[in-house]
């Protein structure tokens, strides 16, 4: 046998009698200013495998079961479940001598596109289905976070500023022998004043304020 096929570790029971493998291009021309052409290399695309695969409903003697003989219907279902998976599997070419000797193999990951199963009388005790694959490459995601330095530094200063310009409370401790009266007379230069202190300070009697009590000033 010149090559065995592979179907995510299904190898068929009979070897496609061509394989098609086809390379995209995706390099692409364009027109210059003096009316010349150049070419733009780029990446290959994905590959695209067909073939139409014999599936006989009886052992043949050229046919090959390493895990035993199984009717068609085995076949079928596993195409069936990898299409409805939704899932990449491998696809696998062996190749070897007609010594047995292993030559090369050719090992894809890829996803099945389309298949299509042909029922004819004239092809006896088989029938034939004919498989498109196309290769897969895992791909992801990555979150970029942005910072803008600018944007940054202006809030920055915004901030600072604003802790600048932010009005600083003055206040006052309690000495022997001062009453609010004269605390008043003193800070605000209007001794009558003394009940904004002590509204602002929550003092329910003025005359009591202790020593080392410290009051906050009204701006």
């Amino acid at each position: 046998m010149a090559y065995i096929v592979y179907l995510d570790s299904v190898a068929l029971p009979v070897t496609p009698s061509k394989i098609q493998m086809k390379i995209k291009n995706q390099n692409k021309t364009i027109n210059l200013i003096n009316d010349g052409e150049v070419t733009i290399l780029k990446s290959a695309g994905l590959t695209d495998i067909t073939f139409t695969a014999m599936i006989p409903h009886v052992k043949y003697p050229f046919g090959y079961y390493p895990g035993g003989f199984q009717g068609a219907s085995y076949y079928l279902e596993k195409l069936e479940q990898l299409k409805l998976e939704k899932e990449p599997f491998q696809f696998i070419c062996s190749r070897t001598s007609p010594g047995g000797r292993l030559l090369f193999d050719t090992n894809l990951k890829v996803s099945i596109e389309d298949y299509s199963v042909d029922e004819d009388a004239s092809d006896g005790q088989s029938l034939n289905v004919s498989i498109k694959l196309k290769q897969w490459k895992d791909y992801g995601t990555k979150t970029v976070k942005i910072e803008t330095k600018a944007l940054k530094r202006v809030a920055t200063v915004q901030e600072e500023r604003s802790t600048e310009t932010a009005p600083k409370l003055k206040t006052y401790t309690v000495k022997s022998g001062d009453t609010l009266w004269n605390i008043s007379k003193k800070n605000l230069g209007n001794g009558s004043k003394y009940s904004e202190i002590a509204s602002l300070n929550n003092l329910s009697n003025p005359n009591l304020i202790a020593v080392g009590q410290v009051l906050t000033m009204p701006s």
